[in-house]
């Protein structure tokens, strides 16, 4: 079996290693090029896997490579790394670093590009995905395995919509942190404990994405079936209507749509 090799062993690469090691990939079996010592140690430490602090032959021993560094890095660890890994399939997480770039960079037209979102470490992210003409099929089920632990893919057919999956769930659970900060203050002024405040504001949002995850219905409709003419969800919404929380959040996110555009501009 070949191994995996990983370009950067920060929280995302280490989400997908230890995935990879629950679904019973051998320690062994994985490579990770890291230059930090002290995240050197620690992945193995904590993993067991192989770890390399500069690019050398052992890479070519990899079927997948995974890049998993941020993309104002890029060019200098391709750089050093093409002439040991052209033969794998590329696998990259970066944001913004078009495949195109990507398969120059490497000279390999072998490319899939993935964003993943931070629920990866623990079992429930969702990663959006393009593959390059090159790739095949049995390639495309490779990257599904291999982020299978993570949670769930979607793939995407054209490789700018990649640029708003980035926006909207590679950025989105920060906005919906954000949002859960905001409840914790309401929930402290109204007289709440900064404890009770956290745990209703997170049950509050992880129990309803779970009822519009199983019910399949329209948020609009959900929304509407908790809202009574004059009644207190009422009052809310319609001072979030007031302030204008509906676009300010559609603006957030195509803000951050043109940021991973200008990403790939800038570093590709």
């Amino acid at each position: 079996m070949n191994s995996i090799a990983f370009i950067g062993g920060g929280n995302m690469a280490s989400a997908i290693i230890g995935g990879l090691l629950k679904s019973g990939r051998a320690p062994g079996d994985i490579l990770v090029l890291e230059p930090n010592a002290e995240q050197r140690s620690r992945l193995q430490r904590d993993l067991g896997v192989i770890t390399l602090e500069a690019p050398g032959s052992v890479l070519q021993r990899a079927g997948i490579v995974v890049w998993a560094i941020k993309p104002q890095h890029f060019k200098e660890a391709a750089a050093a790394c093409a002439a040991h890994i052209a033969a794998a399939l590329q696998f990259s997480v970066m944001a913004g670093i078009r495949s195109h770039d990507i398969a120059r960079a490497l000279g390999t037209e072998r490319v899939v590009r993935s964003m993943p979102n931070t629920p990866a470490l623990i079992g429930q992210g969702i990663a959006g995905l393009f593959a390059r003409p090159a790739v095949g099929d049995d390639e495309r089920v490779q990257v599904e395995r291999l982020l299978a632990p993570t949670g769930r893919t979607l793939w995407v057919e054209r490789e700018e919509d990649l640029d708003a999956v980035t926006a909207l769930s590679g950025s989105g659970p920060a906005y919906v942190f954000y949002f859960v900060e905001a409840m914790m203050k309401a929930a402290q002024d109204m007289g709440l404990s900064a404890d009770q405040g956290r745990e209703l504001a997170l049950a509050t949002f992880a129990g309803a994405s779970a009822l519009a995850l199983q019910s399949g219905e329209a948020p609009s409709l959900l929304r509407e079936r908790v809202t009574s003419k004059g009644g207190t969800t009422y009052a809310g919404l319609t001072s979030l209507e007031r302030s204008d929380v509906h676009g300010a959040i559609v603006s957030a996110v195509k803000a951050a749509q043109r940021r991973a555009r200008e990403l790939g501009d800038e570093f590709g």
